[in-house]
Formats: structure tokens, C-alpha cells, sequence
């Protein structure tokens, strides 16, 4: 094997742990709040997307959907799993499943929903940050009842 492509190969496993680490750290600062840390994982001009919350354009746009969390939410846990990242020099995109038990500030609701994750990264100055975010539901549900006797929010 030539140490060219071993070194290729090395820096692509490289690039999608750090790609890893990236997503890990986006579920730390959402749920331990930490804004700042959190809007510095995205691109100046990065889009938050979803079905559910609309779309953010730009790290300020998401600062402020940061902000608004604790109008809707009490409480949430990210638990990301399944990815698939694939690398194109200093680019790349993600898919992950989203499986979240979460509390609703209305009514005071346990929830647990589901979703996937479109994304595409980009590798400034050595590090990848989110270019674009796409969050897609699969169902968020009451936890008492689950996913299977009542879906409050369907796709």
C-alpha cells in the first residue's frame, strides 16, 4: 500500500470523527444550554431547517431559535445514531436518526419523537462546521401514549 493512499485514507477517518465529534457536540450544547458554543459550530451563513420550527438563515438567525427554546421546551435529551458521512475534500453531508425524549412547555408534556437529519458540513481553517441543517419528524408523541396510539405531529 502506498503511504500516499494510507494517508488519504487516514485523513478521511479523520474528517468524519471529527465530523462525529461536531454532531456530539451540537446534542451537548442544545441540551446542557450553551448558546455560544453551540452558534460557533455553524457556518456564518448556515440554514437550520425543519418541518416544525421553519427555517434560520445566518449564525444570528439561529442564535435567536437557540433563544426560543426554553418557550417551547423544559427539557430534552439528543440521542443521535445511525450516521452515514460522506466526505468530498472540504466538504461533506450527514444523515442521523433523531430518537428525543423531551418535555413541552404546554401542558407539561412528555414526549417522544423522532426525526432524521439532512446535513452538509463544510472544513474552515481545519475545522468542519454545519453548512446546512434539515431536521425531518417522524412523529412527536405523548410518552404515556407512544408512537403507535396517538401521533400529535405526523409526516
Amino acid at each position: 500500500m502506498a503511504d500516499k493512499d494510507l494517508e488519504q485514507r487516514i485523513a478521511l477517518i479523520e474528517d468524519i470523527e471529527a465530523i462525529r465529534k461536531l454532531k456530539a457536540r451540537y446534542c451537548l450544547y442544545v441540551d446542557q444550554p450553551n448558546e455560544d458554543a453551540w452558534v460557533s459550530l455553524f457556518t456564518e451563513d448556515a440554514v437550520w431547517e425543519t418541518d416544525q420550527f421553519g427555517v434560520h438563515q445566518g449564525r444570528e438567525a439561529i442564535r435567536a431559535l437557540f433563544r426560543s427554546i426554553p418557550g417551547f421546551l423544559s427539557f430534552a435529551v439528543h440521542y443521535v445514531t445511525n450516521p452515514i458521512i460522506e466526505v468530498d475534500g472540504d466538504r461533506a453531508t450527514g444523515n442521523w436518526l433523531l430518537l428525543e425524549p423531551c418535555t413541552f412547555i404546554q401542558g407539561n408534556q412528555p414526549t417522544w419523537g423522532a426525526a432524521r437529519y439532512e446535513e452538509q458540513y463544510v472544513k474552515l481553517s481545519g475545522e468542519w462546521k454545519f453548512k446546512r441543517l434539515k431536521l425531518i419528524s417522524s412523529f412527536w408523541t405523548p410518552y404515556e401514549q407512544g408512537w403507535k396510539k396517538k401521533r400529535f405531529i405526523q409526516t
